[in-house]
């Protein structure tokens, strides 16, 4: 099996007022901001270009359910299809189905306190 988490993939988490708070660390803390909130650009140690982004949502957002937390973490990984299935047989909960779009595969699991985390296997050239 490849590696399982490669890096950050995003930080994601609820707030009354996404708008005002994109434009607050736009403001304030100079972070380029946009309708999703900020992809910080990187390479891994082979030279790849990769992103990370951070995205406030609307608090009332279902997309961190089952999870009652206010955040989601998302961790980038190399082969998203072969790590849900071993990390089903060892005993972790998987949510949902795979998703694909043009910038990655995205897949759910559950840590022992329930928190919801989003596993992204990225194309980074997508967003070149």
């Amino acid at each position: 099996m490849k590696k399982r988490v490669t890096g950050l993939g995003g930080f994601f988490f609820k707030t009354k007022d996404p708008s005002k708070i994109k434009n607050w660390y736009n403001a304030h803390l100079g972070l380029n901001t946009d309708d999703y909130g900020c992809t910080f650009w990187w390479k891994d140690e082979e030279g790849k270009k990769c992103s990370t982004q951070w995205s406030p949502f609307k608090e009332d957002t279902k997309y961190f359910e089952p999870s009652k937390k206010e955040f989601m973490m998302n961790f980038r990984v190399e082969d998203l299809e072969g790590l849900l299935k071993v990390l089903k047989k060892e005993g972790v909960t998987v949510v949902g189905e795979i998703e694909e779009y043009d910038y990655g595969k995205f897949g759910w699991i559950l840590d022992p306190e329930g928190n919801k985390i989003e596993l992204w296997e990225p194309i980074d050239k997508a967003f070149l």
